[in-house]
């Protein structure tokens, strides 16, 4: 079984088209000792894995009472209870060797590479990243306050890639925002072309009452173009899972049983660690919350499709 412990709550970024700020106030941090507790006490009920959630888990951040991070501009880092997000990863994974951990969602303009060094570096932490880019044209990143550009985020990716080759990674898109033209568009198509994905989620620009963008700028691609050029993005996105799932065809992925199949009641679904969802029978002595191995035999472009090995 899997489970969510929340690392973080509210969000300091104040991207021009978000609430979360607004709604859920500024970022604050758990203590890791309480977040590890937690997954202990989620041991203890029978999970196998949890995803540590938050705003943005990369700017995670616990100085002793948890001052707000901005401010502290002066930290000494050889303090025995500073934590930043690259800590917490390796505390729990030393302390939890038993349960597989995720995390969700990371921000590009937080992301360290001793982040990624630690993910490469532990087995029970999953071998996936969600890298929110939200659009491909520095133009269009600039309106949204993303503190990025294209360039840093490419570079970015090479680095996961570099040092965790086997991770997948996947990414948040918004088509359509205010004033985003054809080039705009054009640009996160070949970004998209450049990162090859391993899956997204897609959405077109729709205006959140509170927001800043929402208060300062105009709606102003029309609807048609929002969802001509979303199915765009959705097909290049397409052709890249299957480019993937490709990969899988033959090989054994280990899995953690999650439940029934939502399509055939004969099936269990689980997910590697990668985050890819694999579906495969049923078999006599094995059960929800179980670790298998599933020879991979078939796939679509959002699941994999085997049987366990015996």
């Amino acid at each position: 079984m899997t489970s969510f412990i929340s690392i973080t709550r509210g969000c300091d970024n104040m991207c021009t088209f978000c609430v979360v700020p607004f709604t859920r106030g500024r970022e604050r941090s758990s203590d890791p000792n309480s977040i590890l507790r937690e997954c202990k006490n989620l041991y203890e009920k029978g999970y196998k894995e949890v995803t540590l959630l938050g705003q943005n888990v990369d700017s995670y951040l616990w100085v002793g009472s948890n001052i707000l991070k901005k401010q502290i501009f002066k930290i000494n880092r050889n303090k025995k209870d500073f934590f930043d997000f690259s800590m917490l990863l390796d505390f729990l994974a030393r302390k939890i060797p038993f349960m597989r951990i995720r995390f969700s969602t990371s921000n590009p303009h937080d992301m360290s590479e001793s982040v990624i060094k630690v993910i490469s570096k532990y087995s029970n932490i999953c071998k996936h990243i969600h890298l929110p880019v939200q659009s491909g044209s520095n133009k269009i990143l600039k309106l949204m306050n993303r503190k990025y550009t294209r360039e840093s985020y490419i570079s970015l990716i090479k680095k996961i890639r570099s040092i965790i080759p086997e991770c997948s990674i996947s990414h948040d898109i918004i088509t359509g925002f205010c004033n985003e033209n054809e080039e705009d568009h054009k640009k996160t198509i070949s970004l998209m072309k450049n990162v090859k994905y391993n899956y997204g989620y897609m959405f077109s620009y729709s205006p959140r009452p509170g927001t800043f963008a929402y208060k300062k700028y105009q709606d102003n691609v029309p609807e048609n173009v929002k969802k001509r050029r979303l199915k765009e993005i959705i097909d290049v996105q397409r052709l890249h899972s299957i480019f993937y799932m490709k990969k899988y065809m033959e090989k054994t992925q280990e899995v953690l049983i999650e439940g029934e199949s939502k399509r055939k009641n004969q099936d269990w679904y689980g997910r590697n660690t990668q985050n890819t969802v694999v579906v495969f029978p049923k078999v006599i002595g094995k059960k929800i919350g179980d670790i298998v191995y599933v020879k991979i035999k078939n796939y679509t472009s959002a699941t994999l499709i085997g049987v366990i090995e015996k």
